[in-house]
């Protein structure tokens, strides 16, 4: 009886080597949940997938930026509505000024433009985090300042931004910006809150001017220049309430559709490279069972062999 030492050996250790890269490639499966891993795999499947989850990186970022952008719009548009209700009373006390106004009816409507003016500067310097949201892309200090004579009146309000503005992708080939600078006298680009030479916006001067006008009791420059420039005012304002409004919608139809097309991707990726987990555990049972009965068969045939072996004359 002749028994093949070394062939039979070669042969029972390729088999438990095929074996246990069959139980190492379920157990991968199984754990990541996806049945490529490597390009030997499945070429194809691997272009296709590095495809998708280059895709899918994308548009997760853009689901990022619209958050990020939806976070910014939502602050912007609370101070603009809190800025137009500031105009919309400042208008009003401008309208009610005339020659039948007492002067301590003007002393006190004066004091309250001073406090409005206060107040608007204060919402012009609203931050989303450590950014001022109005202060262009030189967002990293307050955009505005008040200063007061030794009355506590106000003498100026000064810009410090700029009258750029940042964006951001929200899709592909699709950017968006939600920032408004404050003040832009440039002539051209975004338009300025609070001021712009453009559309006759100057509304921090305009208000000094009520203000000056009221303390001097000064009725007739009330009605003839401040009123008609708040108007202006107005405008503007109404006009960046409104452009905000539209951005937070487009905004919110960004975000659905980032939403779908992730879902969507992700359900392309899963079809494939994605594994059937129930299947690949049956297959990873059943693999790690004919491992054990390869190893037992195996070391029964090699007592065998060295019984036999050991036999011989």
């Amino acid at each position: 009886m002749r028994i093949a030492g070394t062939s039979y050996t070669d042969s029972m250790v390729s088999q438990l080597n095929l074996l246990s890269a069959q139980q190492y490639q379920l157990q991968n499966q199984a754990s990541t949940g996806q049945t490529i891993s490597a390009p030997s795999d499945d070429p194809t499947g691997m272009a296709l997938a590095l495809n998708l989850q280059a895709d899918n990186s994308a548009v997760t970022q853009y689901a990022q930026n619209i958050s990020t952008l939806q976070n910014r719009a939502t602050i912007a548009g609370n101070a603009l509505s809190s800025l137009q209700t500031i105009e919309e009373r400042a208008s009003e006390i401008a309208t009610s000024a005339d020659g039948a106004s007492s002067p301590a009816q003007l002393q006190a409507n004066a004091t309250e433009v001073t406090q409005l003016i206060q107040q608007a500067a204060q919402l012009m310097n609203t931050q989303d985090g450590s950014q001022y949201v109005f202060g262009g892309t030189a967002s990293g200090s307050a955009p505005f300042t008040v200063s007061t004579d030794a009355s506590g009146n106000v003498t100026a309000v000064t810009y410090s931004g700029n009258a750029d503005v940042a964006t951001a992708e929200v899709g592909q080939n699709a950017t968006l910006a939600v920032d408004a600078p404050g003040e832009n006298n440039s002539g051209s680009g975004a338009r300025g809150v609070v001021s712009d030479s453009r559309y006759g916006a100057d509304l921090f001067n305009h208000l000094i001017s009520l203000q000056n006008n009221l303390l001097s009791g000064n009725t007739g420059a009330i009605t003839a220049t401040d009123a008609k420039n708040l108007s202006n005012d107005s405008d503007n304002i109404i006009y960046q309430v409104a452009t905000n409004g539209a951005a937070q919608t487009r905004l919110t139809a960004a975000a659905s559709f980032a939403s779908a097309q992730q879902s969507g991707l992700q359900q392309s990726l899963t079809s494939v490279a994605g594994a059937d987990l129930a299947q690949t555990l049956t297959q990873l049972t059943q693999a790690n069972n004919a491992y054990q009965v390869a190893l037992q068969t195996s070391s029964q045939i090699m007592q065998l062999q060295q019984y036999v072996l050991s036999s011989l004359p």
